[in-house]
């Protein structure tokens, strides 16, 4: 067995018990206490991201995005307010964001029952809304541009997603697909994210004389 099949032994193990999820899960809560927070969120913001496709990726779980123009797979995820993944998802790229969000809001609704209100953008709008606060006791609020907006506006809430998104694509194995399975492709993001947190809780609080620069969290 060479070096590279038991790296991938021991991620496969890692990734069918489950313990990616837990490793990552425990480092969040850490991260959110350091921050001040409580160690389960309230508030979080849902969005998806589409993505290129390797030719590993089977036709079974890969799409064509019509509106992004992008044959691949799609990343739904839900984060706090910190940027700090909650759930993720992963779905060939056709996959509407509504559909997506019905099945995704409710494992993260189930595993975190603090959480009470969701950021969303306008391609969450419809009976997705209703459901979520008749079935999930949550709020899907839709942050929208509005008409009278030229060029690049930062949304309020919004922009924390994108940087969530941008971070995944600074993790080489992230800019395209390259997972067989929906369920490695999904531990991937869970790894990302696990890399980026411990820089978070090595940092040092700043001190009082010091300006907080929200754009570092």
């Amino acid at each position: 067995m060479t070096p590279w099949d038991r790296v991938y032994t021991f991620f496969r193990r890692w990734r069918d018990h489950r313990l990616v999820t837990e490793f990552h899960d425990r480092l969040r809560g850490k991260v959110r206490e350091k921050a001040g927070r409580d160690p389960e969120p309230s508030a979080g913001v849902i969005d998806s991201q589409s993505v290129k496709a390797d030719a590993v990726v089977g036709s079974d779980s890969r799409g064509f995005d019509g509106g992004k123009l992008i044959n691949g797979r799609k990343r739904h995820a839900v984060i706090d307010t910190l940027g700090l993944l909650l759930a993720v998802m992963v779905t060939p790229a056709d996959t509407g964001d509504r559909a997506a969000a019905q099945t995704l809001l409710a494992r993260v609704t189930e595993a975190h029952h603090r959480l009470e209100l969701v950021w969303a953008d306008g391609g969450y709008t419809g009976s997705i809304i209703t459901h979520c606060l008749t079935a999930l006791a949550l709020v899907l609020a839709i942050v929208k541009r509005s008409d009278d907006m030229r060029g690049f506006v930062v949304l309020p809430k919004r922009w924390i997603v994108e940087r969530f998104f941008a971070h995944l694509m600074r993790t080489r194995r992230l800019v395209r697909d390259f997972e067989r399975t929906t369920s490695s492709a999904e531990a991937m993001i869970y790894w990302s994210m696990t890399l980026l947190m411990p820089r978070r809780l090595a940092r040092p609080r700043p001190s009082r004389a010091e300006p907080v620069r929200y754009w570092g969290l």
